[in-house]
């Protein structure tokens, strides 16, 4: 690697070009943070102590709030850092581990939001097959294989971009180690990372996607099979945290990989970014839990087990 790497460290940009505004964003990147790893632990621990989420869906919604945990801390920690020490560096490999994470937990959250979408659709088209189909098994090879998926498609990135030189300290126009923006400061061939980038990022992207497409096409027609008005409120209700989860993360991720990066407005490209990496990790519990009956419950559950126990320390 070092033969192939005349430079030891990169310049990140971060979140605001004004030192007047780090101060301010700093602050809100923290808040945000904090809110974040707070919601997703709290999802994690109300699934794991209730015997009444021992269920498919809630076991992937976990999995779902620790790669969220993961995608968030690749991203915001280092920046967070740089912004109180003032020093706006990453070290090449450094760079490349960030780059790792951040789309190793990417592509794990879309592939377990598509796995969740499968789960609703054998619960509301299959009802009678679902303890069949979703067993325990089924569910370890699918957690498996999602885990698996993902670190050959992040390595293999990773890779690629090891065998790049890179000639001249350049400036990373992102608050992380974007793998778009530092192809753009390699002073070699980069085509086949580009053939790379192209290929296992459309498929890796929309593969989940349509996934999910397909599984709702089936539910939407299963449920305006359903006669009764209660009856199909009720069964759609199962999937309205899922839906809103999958819109706000698809709709920011979208906005920022199908349309083309914007030369003179740099700073909406990094806000949009921002967007997927920390907005969607922190809203993610929210949206669970406050338009999920039974993770409300669960977390009230949680939240009072852990009143008592204090007040009997």
């Amino acid at each position: 690697m070092d033969n192939q790497s005349i430079v030891s460290e990169f310049y990140l940009r971060g979140i605001s070009g004004f030192p007047e505004q780090q101060l301010l964003l700093y602050g809100i990147f923290l808040c945000m943070y904090l809110v974040s790893l707070t919601g997703n632990v709290l999802i994690i621990l109300a699934i794991g102590s209730d015997p009444h989420l021992h269920t498919p869906m809630y076991f992937f919604l976990a999995n779902l709030s620790f790669a969220d945990m993961g995608l968030i801390s690749s991203t915001v920690t280092k920046m967070l850092f740089n912004v109180q020490t003032q020093r706006h560096t990453i070290s090449y490999t450094g760079c490349l581990m960030q780059m790792y994470f951040f789309l190793m937990f990417g592509d794990l959250d879309s592939f377990f939001l598509a796995v969740m979408a499968y789960d609703r659709y054998v619960a509301i088209c299959r009802p009678l097959h679902y303890s069949t189909i979703m067993n325990t098994r089924f569910c370890a090879l699918m957690l498996a294989l999602c885990w698996v998926l993902t670190n050959v498609v992040a390595l293999t990135h990773t890779l690629l971009m090891a065998r790049l030189s890179f000639c001249v300290v350049g400036e990373i126009a992102h608050f992380f180690c974007d793998i778009t923006s530092v192809l753009k400061l390699s002073c070699s061939d980069t085509h086949v990372n580009e053939l790379v980038l192209s290929g296992f990022g459309g498929t890796v992207l929309m593969v989940p996607f349509v996934s999910i497409v397909i599984s709702y096409v089936h539910i939407v027609f299963a449920v305006l099979r359903v006669k009764t008005s209660g009856g199909s409120s009720k069964a759609f209700s199962t999937c309205s945290s899922h839906l809103c989860v999958v819109c706000v993360f698809y709709g920011t991720l979208f906005s920022v990989y199908l349309f083309p990066p914007s030369v003179e407005s740099t700073e909406k490209d990094v806000a949009a970014a921002a967007m997927y990496t920390v907005v969607t990790p922190m809203l993610n519990p929210f949206i669970y839990s406050l338009r999920n009956k039974d993770m409300k419950g669960a977390l009230k559950r949680l939240v009072c087990h852990r009143r008592i126990f204090s007040s009997e320390i």
